[in-house]
């Protein structure tokens, strides 16, 4: 028993322990550090000694010792507290494939409490209708996600993996069809392709790739912050910055940052992020961790500084910094200037750079392997078509 520590949760949940006691379970009632001193206080010490199974433990609320011990503490604080260093510390152990992995880690969507939130009810209904598919493809390759992939395979009857799509393509297309496709694309804003010329003129793994994919919306402050902080690190970087990419207003940095960063820094609105991504000038990539942004840079060998934000871009975050090893983390709600330099600095010249790049590398073969004519990706593909495409057909 774990109750919210304000006295008019601990007191009912205290009588439904006593209950539940009465019918033959053990009881651990587990107050806090803050709580439990009170307790003792008001009622002397022996009040929580407890009887054979019915037992009291403590933990830390994470809160600073209050001026006054008998003053009741900040139910805002203590709330706040919950979310971000308790409720989010609560570990998922019951998700089939994955490990080690904290409510915070998952999308905002799984934090919900309301029974009838509308995404709930259309992540149901998706869950529904891919029980009800054919055959699921994931842009992912086997090796990435194992535990995952083999924890699916037992719930979906054909589940397909077929990623990297950039490898897989480059591996299916001719040079005829190659010059074919090259009209076909479908980036919401225009290229400026003037990067990649700058780029080939900058040395090997100089320059700090940054792109915050093409939904993000970030406040004017973390903005400037992001800012400062590339421009104390003297590093090279090339920032992509939509013009929509800040709420309510146009996506403008600092005009003296500008003037410090002119000859280090380029910024433009938009660019092909997998040509910007596979050139030999860029050393690590600062992104919010979409999927495809974490996909695509897996083939090119670049290492991360993730900064998600929502949706499934913490758990991918999770993902990069602490199973596959290739990303370091920076908190989106707490972007300040002296962290990113410090982020920065470590990502292009320290020594966990020189790790996370090493390990990207070994991801990189491991990417090309899997999508190889003999790799599990291009087999699957192949594995796809013909035992689902082609029957419908005939």
């Amino acid at each position: 028993m774990v109750p919210f520590p304000s006295q008019g949760h601990i007191n009912p949940l205290l009588k439904l322990a006593k209950i539940l006691h009465t019918k033959g379970f053990h009881i651990t009632f587990v107050n806090t550090e803050f709580n439990h001193i009170r307790l003792l206080k008001s009622r002397g010490s022996n009040t929580l000694s407890g009887i054979p199974s019915f037992n009291f433990e403590t933990i830390p609320d994470g809160l600073p010792p209050p001026s006054n011990m008998d003053a009741t503490q900040s139910i805002p604080a203590l709330y706040a507290k919950y979310l971000t260093d308790g409720h989010l510390e609560t570990i998922i152990d019951w998700i089939p494939g994955m490990k080690n992995i904290a409510l915070r880690d998952l999308p905002g969507i799984y934090h919900t409490t309301d029974p009838h939130d509308k995404l709930l009810d259309f992540v149901v209904e998706q869950i529904e209708a891919a029980s009800r598919a054919s055959a699921i493809l994931l842009p992912t390759f086997d090796a990435l996600e194992t535990d995952v992939l083999i924890a699916l395979s037992t719930m979906f009857p054909k589940v397909y993996t077929i990623g990297p799509m950039e490898l897989l393509l480059d591996h299916h297309q001719t040079s005829d069809s190659e010059s074919k496709f090259e009209s076909i694309n479908c980036n919401l804003w225009k290229e400026e392709s003037e990067c990649l010329k700058w780029l080939d003129s900058l040395e090997h793994n100089s320059v700090l790739y940054v792109n915050f994919g093409s939904v993000i919306v970030m406040k004017p402050q973390q903005v400037v912050e992001l800012a400062w902080g590339l421009a104390n690190s003297k590093k090279k970087f090339f920032w992509v910055i939509r013009p929509d990419l800040v709420e309510g207003e146009a996506s403008i940095v600092p005009q003296d940052f500008v003037s410090e960063t002119k000859e280090r820094g380029l910024m433009v609105s938009w660019c092909q992020q997998e040509q910007v991504l596979k050139h030999h000038a860029v050393a690590g990539f600062l992104t919010h961790c979409g999927w495809n942004s974490t996909l695509e840079s897996i083939p090119n060998g670049v290492p991360l500084l993730c900064c998600p934000f929502f949706n499934d871009q913490t758990l991918n975050c999770k993902y990069a910094c602490d199973e596959w090893g290739f990303g370091m983390m920076m908190n989106s709600d707490d972007v300040k200037r002296d962290l990113v330099e410090k982020l920065v600095k470590e990502l292009l010249e320290g020594q966990k750079g020189k790790q996370l790049k090493t390990t990207a590398m070994k991801w990189k073969k491991l990417a090309q392997e899997a999508a190889n004519t003999d790799g599990s990706s291009f087999l699957n593909l192949e594995k796809m078509v013909n035992e689902v495409l082609l029957p419908t057909r005939n």
